[in-house]
């Protein structure tokens, strides 16, 4: 028996992407949200451009991050929120 879904949209795929990714969807929403990549090519591209990115970046080790380049981020972040 076929299975309906309410349509998803690709903007839903972007903001949902990192649930899907870290299997924190229950069950149906990601029947809906592979549905939704077996008739998009556009929203295939951008999860798995997301998952090799997210891949990447956790590869990466604080003492991957030279001291300096740190202490700058950690600032910025820091700062973040006062200048919003």
């Amino acid at each position: 028996m076929s299975q309906t879904f309410e349509p998803t949209s690709c903007q839903q795929i972007v903001e949902l992407v990192t649930d899907y990714l870290e299997g924190a969807m229950p069950p149906v929403e990601v029947a809906r949200f592979e549905h939704h990549l077996s008739l998009c090519e556009g929203c295939v591209f951008y999860v798995e451009q997301i998952r090799m990115t997210a891949e990447a970046v956790g590869r990466v080790g604080e003492e991957d991050v030279p001291p300096e380049i740190r202490e700058g981020l950690v600032d910025a972040f820091r700062d973040f929120h006062s200048r919003r």
